[in-house]
């Protein structure tokens, strides 16, 4: 005889597959969060091992810079080539055949990652010290300039008679004007008022030459610039308060070569000096 849809016996069946559904379906959402938790650490391991090697190529680099003739390859084993850890053994945990195939997964995405990275880090070094070396090749004509002078000086016997002034502390955006004045005037103060200081400027992507007679408290702006009258008050007053006047005298415009375009200001300021010097009277007043 068939139950009827109210018998205990048909409701009891109904609740017993209800059952074994939810547990069916939790069973099932439960692999799933163990196989995303172990995918989660697996990319981790592999992301750490990428920083790892990264790091200890940027060291090998270094020290490569650093030390002569170091080859790299005495210290440079690869993660993936370190001695196999046996806990990480297909045969020591469960679920090995699963690990593996999501470790080569997450490997070959990683590598590719990895690869990308390093290639743009290469560009960005390559950047950085092309930066560099311009820097360090306008400070080394700057510096070959100024000691070439100095030797010029030197056979002249002139090293009395006229100083320098480093721009790199007098230029703009080098410090507040109260200090680059205190600058200026600490060097002044060491000689007897008689030596006149050359001082090259930058007030901002051009160079003018400043020439400076203490004793005199005059002050001479050679610019190369065409038709460019204007004198740069903030190197007015820094070496205004660095001789402690207030009537700094600006020299009449005389025939100062003029620079043919924007280029090279640069050049004729370091012909200022080197005609200046030249001139073993030092009357670069009167020309």
């Amino acid at each position: 005889m068939a139950l009827g849809p109210e018998h205990p016996g048909r409701r009891m069946s109904f609740d017993d597959r209800l059952k074994d559904s939810l547990r069916v379906l939790l069973q099932e959402e439960t692999k799933k969060m163990e196989a995303k938790a172990r995918e989660e650490a697996l990319r981790m391991e592999a992301r750490t091992k990428q920083l790892v090697e990264a790091e200890r190529e940027h060291f090998l680099s270094q020290l490569s810079q650093l030390i002569p003739n170091f080859d790299p390859s005495m210290l440079k084993p690869r993660i993936s080539q370190s001695p196999k850890n046996p806990m990480s053994d297909k045969a020591s945990c469960s679920g090995g055949d699963v690990r593996s195939l999501h470790f080569e997964d997450d490997t070959a995405k990683n590598g590719k990652h990895q690869e990308d990275e390093e290639k743009e880090e290469e560009k960005k070094m390559k950047r950085r010290k092309k930066k560099n070396k311009k820097k360090r090749r306008k400070k080394m004509k700057k510096s070959m300039t100024t000691r070439y002078l100095h030797d010029v000086l030197k056979q002249a016997n002139m090293c009395s008679m006229v100083g320098f002034i480093d721009p790199a502390t007098v230029s703009a955006n080098s410090g507040i004007i109260a200090d680059r004045s205190r600058l200026v005037a600490a060097r002044l103060q060491k000689t007897d008022g008689e030596q006149i200081f050359m001082m090259p400027y930058n007030p901002g992507r051009h160079w003018i030459l400043l020439i400076v007679r203490a004793k005199k408290e005059t002050v001479y702006f050679l610019d190369p610039l065409p038709g460019h009258r204007v004198v740069d008050e903030e190197a007015k007053n820094i070496v205004n308060s660095a001789i402690k006047i207030y009537n700094t005298h600006i020299a009449r415009a005389g025939r100062t070569p003029k620079q043919p375009s924007s280029v090279e200001c640069g050049y004729y300021v370091m012909r200022f000096m080197r005609d200046i010097i030249m001139d073993p009277s030092l009357g670069f007043e009167n020309k």
